[in-house]
């Protein structure tokens, strides 16, 4: 089961499979692409899991291990990269609100958003090597854009799985909260990208526009409403 919530210029999507530790199956795949075509228009986005177990423990494979085919491994492949692929264009800030563990093809999905909020007790690793099988849904070369090539094989290919505060240190996870003020933290982070300008930013540093572009961005910032009045606040404050 997929949520959404629609919270002003927000959309929250949360993964909501308790008895399968959120796992992805085809039926989630379905979901998370209506889910997506709802969120359109929203300013952020934020994906999470329900409970505080696991934000994705990876694909279900109760449900994934009938497929045995290489044609039919590859279908599967190709449809939940393209919704990793959605996540990462979606136009506004994308957050991974890591509310438990991502593991295998959760943490693919968490790196298919632009920013990483972990609780600190949460654990992730790319460790599909484990089932003698490889990052399928771009996460691997996502990952290596993270932390490097040479980090990116090593855990990869290892199947490391990282704490928090390490994952934090080498630049997979950006901010780690106590999990005691998470659910309060992520919110507050996300709310403060529900906005235009933050995503211009996006649009800027992911490289989607040219020097040009980005100053015309700008412009139609300065001169917009919302502009002119945060700057009044800030000059009435000075007087």
């Amino acid at each position: 089961m997929i949520d959404l919530e629609l919270d002003g210029g927000l959309a929250v999507l949360t993964i909501d499979r308790p008895h399968a530790r959120n796992a992805i199956s085809l039926d989630t795949m379905d979901e998370l692409a209506k889910a997506l075509d709802a969120a359109e228009g929203a300013r952020a986005l934020v994906i999470r899991g329900a409970g505080e177990r696991a934000f994705v423990s990876g694909g279900d494979l109760k449900e994934l291990a009938a497929i045995r085919t290489e044609d039919a491994a590859a279908a599967m492949a190709r449809r939940m990269r393209g919704i990793c692929d959605r996540i990462a264009a979606f136009p506004g800030p994308v957050v991974a609100a890591l509310n438990g563990h991502a593991l295998g093809g959760g943490a693919e999905v968490a790196v298919a958003a632009d920013i990483r909020v972990a609780a600190d007790d949460i654990r992730i690793g790319f460790n599909q090597v484990t089932l003698a099988i490889m990052p399928a849904w771009g996460g691997a070369e996502r990952l290596a854009a993270l932390v490097g090539r040479g980090r990116a094989l090593l855990l990869a290919g290892t199947g490391a799985v990282l704490d928090a505060a390490e994952a934090h240190r080498v630049g997979l996870v950006d901010q780690v909260l106590p999990r005691a003020s998470f659910e309060e933290g992520w919110r507050a982070l996300a709310r403060s990208l529900a906005t235009v300008p933050a995503g211009e930013v996006k649009r800027v540093v992911s490289g989607g526009t040219s020097p040009e572009e980005a100053v015309q961005a700008f412009a139609r910032l300065w001169v917009a409403d919302a502009h002119w009045e945060a700057a009044d606040r800030v000059l009435a404050r000075g007087k």
